[in-house]
């Protein structure tokens, strides 16, 4: 052994030579497959496509704001740590957007993580639904680009933003809520022929508290019109690894996500909150609800 030589820096030789070499990125094929142009950020390893909202104006405070001041959808691609590649973005979309949007990222096999707004007094209003996903750059930037064509085949059939998913919900309201109650296994509370029922989680908090249903962890659910035609909206509170398996039981539905979002810090386990929008027949609604709630353990 060279006297220069330690054992140390052989063993670390060793290490380097036995580990597997990280692919490199093909940032061509993930130009090409996204449409979009890219850059390169070599310190980081990511290659980072852009593309700015100019189909229609938007304006915050009554002034039209320019793409560069957070109008703007990305996807970022790097070098995976259990697959080949991964992708974090951030796409910005009209109210009726979001949902064909949703579905498209799902069936291209990305993840959606939030659904947010930005702003407040825009118009149109703008939502940003952030993605994820690991697997190969080839899936990844081919469900990227599904998601935005998703984007223009909806401004391609209404070229202005639905102000409504279509309104018409019958009043006064007249739901059966022992059915909903017998389907879900619940107690509901009924009002002026609305109907409720609330399903409680627990979490601990920060202080060492233990929080519940009343404190505001929980899945509910609210419905409104008649057993004919009813409209469902409320929230579901999930854990990191029940996320993507409801909203996708929700979409598949057709239930409508309208946010995706915290509502505390420190709990533990962490909590993620989805807010929803369904139509159709109460049984059909419930139905989707109890498909939904049999992806997360017995409330305790």
């Amino acid at each position: 052994m060279h006297p220069k030589t330690s054992p140390f820096r052989v063993v670390l030789a060793f290490f380097a030579l036995a580990l597997p070499a990280t692919a490199a990125l093909d940032q061509a094929l993930v130009a090409k497959l996204t449409g979009l142009t890219g850059t390169w950020n070599a310190a980081e390893g990511v290659y980072k496509v852009t593309q700015p909202r100019t189909d229609l104006p938007v304006t915050v405070d009554e002034w039209k704001m320019p793409p560069f001041m957070g109008l703007t959808s990305w996807a970022a691609f790097m070098a995976g740590g259990k697959q080949e590649v991964m992708v974090m973005g951030d796409l910005v979309l009209f109210e009726d957007e979001v949902n064909p949007v949703m579905s498209a990222l799902f069936a291209a096999g990305l993840e959606v993580t939030a659904l947010h707004n930005h702003f407040l007094h825009d118009q149109p209003k703008v939502y940003f639904m952030h993605i994820g996903g690991e697997g190969t750059a080839e899936t990844l930037a081919t469900g990227v680009r599904r998601a935005l064509d998703q984007i223009k085949t909806v401004r391609a059939a209404a070229p202005a933003p639905a102000k409504s998913f279509g309104g018409g919900i019958p009043a006064p309201s007249a739901i059966t809520g022992k059915l909903i109650d017998a389907a879900l296994g619940t107690q509901g509370q009924a009002k002026d022929g609305m109907f409720k029922i609330v399903i409680g989680r627990t979490v601990t908090m920060a202080c060492g508290c233990t929080v519940g249903k009343d404190m505001g962890v929980n899945t509910w659910a609210a419905f409104a019109g008649n057993d004919a035609d009813a409209v469902v909206d409320g929230d579901f509170a999930v854990l990191e690894d029940e996320l993507q398996p409801v909203l996708k039981s929700l979409r598949s539905a057709g239930i409508n996500i309208v946010a995706i979002h915290h509502h505390m810090t420190h709990e533990t386990p962490r909590t993620l909150f989805l807010h929803y929008w369904g139509r159709g027949p109460a049984a059909d609604l419930t139905a989707a609800l109890k498909r939904t709630l049999a992806l997360q353990p017995p409330a305790k």
